[in-house]
């Protein structure tokens, strides 16, 4: 791509940061469901072009595109890293209160963009399994790609809202007067979905760029699932199968180069391709750091209690961690490029990677009290980060102790991605211990979303979360 003038990039700059930076712009209205029409299954060439859309619509959708909207920066106000740094957005400032009313317009966007992705997944499903001319192999290989899409959407959902309704086809008279189904129901379908993909799936990326899914990033999500569920044996089992995959994934040794494009440590990443734009940069770089220059459109920061559990000759806190003189904040630096028109695209918004399953292996080990092999795992991550090893500190360190010490380094390695820091304090029954001190509005009943006024106006089989 041929450089632009300076004239031509600064007019870029500038509609670019009011597209998507400026807080005081009107909220859009969430996609509309569209289904996928079924002249588009007569071919390969089509078919594949209607996954690539799927992708794509992962980096639009609000619950999924990292910007203000989406699960990484609402789960992750919920918890105890980031906050806000005006208190003038009072939609996103219910979330960081622990506070969220069932007419706040994120929560909608969170919800009402997850179900139009399994509107939109379920409609290729069904066109994929009712064509009649596509090679079998193909259509496994599209069938694994969509049903992890699916799978993942639900994942979020039933670990935001609890018990939401199980949707799996297109037919509106059916879906719009759906009732909420139970948790374990949802995690069947979500095990099922993945248990699928991972039979259909190869394990190599077709197109050599890693925002496809394939048989290794299902082992990824499934290693998560069953952490979550306390299967340990299971969870130790699937992410060692991404562990021993050292000529396809391996931890970057530059802690600058994990969320470049197509990294070693990608399992799975969204390009901001998606876009359909002239800006080529993350969501997550341009909405959390703060600009040296444009600093008045800052909208997040990290709080300075999670910036003290650093260390001072923490890697991550020297390479992911920036801070701002005008705003006297500290801000997320994980992705480097706040703004740019450059391609190819330098960096790609992470979903899963490997350091996090070290993390997941290294807790199921300590939860099967296998002590050493939780230490060694941990120790995987400690190093990268240049901390002194847990095995030369503490090798006698009792369960408890090591699973603090565990729950401590996914503070640290997954801070402001996808909400892990939200969902481990709830997992893990240590939410009030987190945030009771310090927010004087927590209860109990915060630890799932109300589910969004508006859906149970237009669907009255929907019942409310306690406490709403």
């Amino acid at each position: 791509m041929k450089p632009l003038n300076y004239k031509k990039q600064l007019l870029i700059i500038l509609l670019s940061i009011f597209t998507l930076s400026c807080e005081e712009m009107v909220e859009l209205d969430p996609p509309s469901n569209q289904l996928i029409r079924e002249e588009v299954f007569n071919n390969e060439a089509t078919v594949k072009s209607a996954m690539t859309g799927i992708y794509n619509e992962l980096f639009q959708l609000d619950f999924s595109n990292g910007y203000r909207s989406s699960v990484t920066t609402l789960a992750g106000l919920s918890a105890d890293n980031i906050s806000n740094i005006s208190t003038t957005n009072l939609s996103r400032m219910e979330f960081e209160q622990n506070e969220v009313n069932p007419d706040n317009p994120d929560n909608l966007n969170i919800w009402s963009s997850a179900y139009n992705m399994i509107y939109i997944t379920n409609s290729f499903l069904e066109g994929i399994n009712n064509s009649q001319v596509l090679d079998q192999d193909f259509k496994k290989q599209m069938d694994g790609q969509a049903r992890f899409v699916r799978a993942f959407t639900y994942f979020y959902l039933v670990n935001l809202y609890g018990d939401v309704p199980l949707i799996l086809s297109t037919d509106y008279r059916e879906n719009q007067l759906a009732f909420r189904t139970p948790k374990n129901e949802i995690y069947d379908q979500i095990l099922l979905d993945l248990q699928q993909a991972e039979e259909e799936l190869s394990s190599d990326y077709v197109t050599g760029e890693r925002t496809q899914v394939n048989r290794f990033t299902v082992k990824a999500l499934m290693a998560r699932f069953y952490l979550y569920t306390e299967n340990w044996s299971k969870a130790e089992e699937l992410s060692g199968h991404l562990i021993a995959e050292n000529g396809t994934y391996k931890l970057q040794d530059d802690l600058n180069e994990v969320f470049l494009a197509n990294s070693k440590e990608a399992i799975w990443q969204i390009s901001p391709i998606g876009g359909n734009g002239i800006s080529t940069q993350t969501n997550e770089g341009n909405f959390f750091i703060i600009d040296p220059i444009f600093s008045f459109f800052a909208a997040i920061r990290l709080q300075e209690d999670f910036v003290e559990q650093f260390d001072t000759e923490d890697l991550r806190l020297l390479n992911w961690i920036g801070y701002n003189e005008s705003k006297n904040a500290h801000f997320i630096y994980k992705y480097k490029i706040w703004n740019s028109t450059e391609y190819p695209i330098r960096e790609y918004s992470m979903v899963l990677r490997l350091a996090e399953q070290y993390l997941i292996r290294s807790e199921a080990r300590a939860m099967q009290n296998n002590i050493a092999g939780a230490i060694s795992d941990l120790d995987i991550i400690r190093q990268r980060a240049g901390l002194n090893l847990l095995a030369d500190l503490n090798p006698t360190i009792e369960q408890a102790e090591l699973l603090d010490e565990i729950f401590l380094q996914r503070r640290k390695e997954l801070f402001a991605e996808w909400g892990h820091r939200w969902l481990d304090l709830k997992r893990s029954d240590r939410t009030s211990e987190a945030l009771e001190d310090e927010n004087p509005y927590w209860e109990d009943t915060d630890l799932l979303y109300p589910i969004p006024e508006t859906e149970r106006i237009k669907n009255p089989n929907l019942t409310q979360n306690e406490g709403y």
